[in-house]
């Protein structure tokens, strides 16, 4: 479990592609104090275990699903990667709760100047409509952010300078793929109202697209209206 608060900017070493798997070897400081063999690291979103450590950073093993859903398969030497070390239970919540669980993929459609920040729009995956929600929390590349807009092919989100110089976000530019995670609490609604819909509940991918069976008539009846 993460917060989507990046607390590293890392360095990508190397990818050793292993058959349809590999392993990433990421360059960092902050993140290896307290980190051990075994421990989770949110890599850009992906929550991966590590399974090496040096005085220049850690090496994590990246089934096949990671590196065909990610972001995470097209990294070569000197990418950056946002970084994050598990929560610990009493730590701030400063963000949201994020799994580390990539949804998909996207990209940056526009970046524009709103004031002192950014406004930036992402293209939104068939996956991904209707877990996205103005007002509502969305992780970009791991980063906790909060959705602005929302359209039919695309959100936007807000971002300080802060962010901006804390994270890979620093190098953002139009075209730049992104890993995006939902709200875990509107992932669960969602599948909730489904199933009382009378629709077996599956992942994200598998119901978008599809009849979604929700009405007003039937959400009265249920009481949330």
């Amino acid at each position: 479990m993460f917060t989507g608060l990046i607390e590293e900017v890392g360095v990508v070493r190397r990818l050793e592609r292993l058959g349809q798997g590999g392993r990433l070897s990421i360059a960092a400081r902050t993140v290896l104090e307290g980190t051990r063999v075994g421990d989770s690291v949110a890599v850009s979103g992906a929550c991966l275990t590590v399974v090496a450590l040096d005085a220049d950073g850690f090496v994590v093993d990246c089934m096949p699903e990671t590196l065909t859903h990610t972001t995470l398969g097209e990294a070569r030497p000197g990418t950056l990667v946002n970084l994050e070390r598990a929560l610990a239970l009493g730590d701030r919540l400063g963000g949201h709760l994020v799994l580390g669980h990539v949804d998909g993929v996207a990209q940056i459609v526009e970046v524009r100047r709103a004031g002192i920040a950014w406004e930036v729009d992402i293209s939104l995956p068939a996956a991904l409509v209707g877990y996205v929600a103005p007002k509502g929390s969305v992780a970009v590349d791991g980063i906790s952010l909060t959705v602005i807009s929302v359209g039919q092919e695309a959100f936007t989100v807000g971002i300080i300078p802060h962010t901006v110089q804390a994270t890979a976000l620093r190098s953002m530019r139009v075209g730049q793929k992104v890993n995006l995670e939902a709200d875990v609490i509107a992932r669960y609604v969602r599948q909730s109202l489904l199933s009382l819909a009378g629709q077996s509940p599956s992942p994200p991918a598998s119901t978008v697209g599809s009849p979604s069976g929700l009405t007003e008539e039937f959400l009265r009846e249920q009481g949330f209206l």
